[in-house]
């Protein structure tokens, strides 16, 4: 065969991939539909592993690299996860035209939010200074007024606490709750709430508005002392496949400090490190590693995110300050043990790393 004829082969090789793809989506959907009847859950991870396998071991059969073979089979299923978990949202959505305000809506995840309510039924109406008065919308969240089943706060951490004082005053009767990634610096208005009598609760999504598939994502509810207004707060999410955690205030931020304060401050310090080097970026990616490339991945999502939230993070996290402290005497001593030539313990820092890793999973 000539290179036109073997790439017509290819092209046709390709359709048919295409239509066996489509017919694969087709029984996954029905497979969806039969384990919403039945109640079973979306998510089985002993067929997902059955599958997996199946498709690493017929790879070996036919000469094609087991792990090409595998990752086609994982982004076909998480596909499929993504599509079986929206439709189920959507037939077991709790809006039945029920009202929903989520304020700070224009946002990124105020309009994640605004869309997974959409999905489930919900009337979504958005407040944000960012947009114009219309039917649903309002640029002051005060002219949208407080008659809402559900309403969420999707704002800056100074500008939430600032939303529940105030509405602590207007004393509204549905449920309520804000997304912050901290949650000492609401607990003012928090607690100003609850002596209100208000339906209030706290949660914090820890993943991003570009999150499709909430399976293996994790949610955090913190209950602010209403515990009728946190279960209902979960129900919200009941048909997905996210994995719900439970802390009270002071835990929350504790950790947060770790998972998100240690680790956006490392990620700034390396391209603040970078910026400052003199060395020009062109030349650095020509020579890049395996960990270079990695970490830049990572920090560029960092640097691009809005630097206000992550000023908040930093700066309004009462137990903040002990992961910064720890970060500064880590780098403080990787550089002693090299100056002074301690190998001995640079390995003992690579050591205990590891060992304290390993007890991760």
């Amino acid at each position: 065969m000539n290179l036109d004829e073997l790439r017509d082969r290819l092209t046709s090789l390709d359709k048919k991939i295409i239509e066996i793809i489509g017919e694969r989506q087709s029984i996954v959907s029905e497979i969806g539909k039969y384990k919403q009847q039945i109640g079973r859950a979306t998510r089985d991870y002993e067929r997902e592993s059955a599958v997996l396998n199946m498709a690493k071991n017929n790879a070996l059969k036919v000469g094609i690299d087991p792990k090409l073979a595998e990752e086609v089979l994982q982004l076909l299923i998480r596909y499929s996860l993504t599509n079986q978990e929206r439709a189920r949202v959507e037939a077991e959505g709790k809006g039945d035209g029920r009202k929903v305000l989520v304020i700070g809506g224009a946002g990124k995840m105020g309009r994640w939010f605004v869309d997974f309510f959409n999905s489930q039924g919900f009337i979504t109406h958005v407040a944000d200074k960012n947009i114009d008065n219309d039917v649903r919308s309002f640029s002051d969240w005060r002219d949208a007024g407080i008659n809402y089943d559900v309403m969420v706060i999707a704002t800056p951490l100074e500008v939430s606490a600032s939303i529940l004082t105030e509405l602590a005053k207007m004393n509204p009767k549905g449920l309520i709750f804000d997304i912050g990634s901290l949650k000492t610096p609401l607990r003012d208005g928090l607690n100003a709430m609850i002596k209100s009598n208000c339906l209030i609760t706290s949660i914090h999504p820890m993943f991003g508005p570009d999150t499709e598939l909430l399976s293996g994502r994790h949610l955090i509810f913190v209950d602010a002392g209403n515990k009728i207004a946190t279960k209902k707060a979960k129900e919200l999410f009941g048909a997905t496949m996210v994995m719900q955690l439970d802390m009270d205030i002071d835990d929350h931020d504790r950790l947060i400090a770790y998972v998100l304060g240690l680790s956006h401050a490392l990620n700034i310090a390396f391209f603040t490190a970078l910026a400052d080097s003199g060395e020009a970026a062109p030349k650095l990616a020509k020579l890049s590693s395996t960990t270079f490339d990695a970490q830049l991945i990572v920090s560029e999502a960092v640097a691009s995110d809005s630097p206000e939230l992550y000023f908040e993070i930093q700066k309004l996290n009462e137990y903040g300050i002990e992961p910064l402290n720890a970060l500064c005497a880590s780098a403080i001593q990787i550089r002693d043990v090299v100056i002074n030539n301690d190998k001995k313990g640079f390995v003992e820092l690579m050591e205990k790393g590891k060992e304290y890793l390993a007890t991760r999973t």
